[in-house]
């Protein structure tokens, strides 16, 4: 059996679209058959998941591992087939997910009191043009 025993990120960066888990040297250890193997980053290093959707994306990355002078490669796929990582992978990046209810709500309120300011300040300086872009808005 394959268990995580530890799994910290490098880093972690976030896009509108993506999070990126990027692994550094050592960060990620398995226990495989009561042998600890390290992550190396040899070939891939990073899990790329959507924010909307919540799915890993790039399962073809390959993974390697080192004990001693033992290699084991582990594609991505293999590895979230692992409960484990698949468990400790959701705890990093949850923090990181698009809560769409909540969060579109607040953004859609803001920009709606944003087009009403606009609208004084047009109202302000007499401009007639940006006044009327910004009633379609509305």
């Amino acid at each position: 059996m394959t268990t995580v025993k530890m799994m910290k990120p490098y880093y972690i960066n976030v896009s509108d679209s993506h999070i990126q888990v990027i692994l550094g040297y050592k960060s990620f250890t398995l226990v495989m058959n009561n042998q600890v193997y390290r992550f190396v980053p040899a070939e891939s290093r990073e899990i790329r998941i959507n924010r909307s959707t919540q799915k890993v994306e790039n399962l073809e990355a390959r993974f390697t591992f080192e004990k001693d002078n033992e290699i084991i490669y582990m594609t991505l796929n293999e590895l979230i087939s692992i409960p484990d990582v698949l468990v400790q992978l959701h705890e990093i990046v949850k923090p990181y997910y698009q809560d769409n209810d909540e969060n579109s709500v607040i953004i859609d309120e803001l920009e709606h009191m944003n087009v009403k300011r606009l609208i004084d300040k047009a109202l302000d300086n007499w401009d007639r043009e940006t006044f009327e872009a910004l009633l379609k808005l509305l």
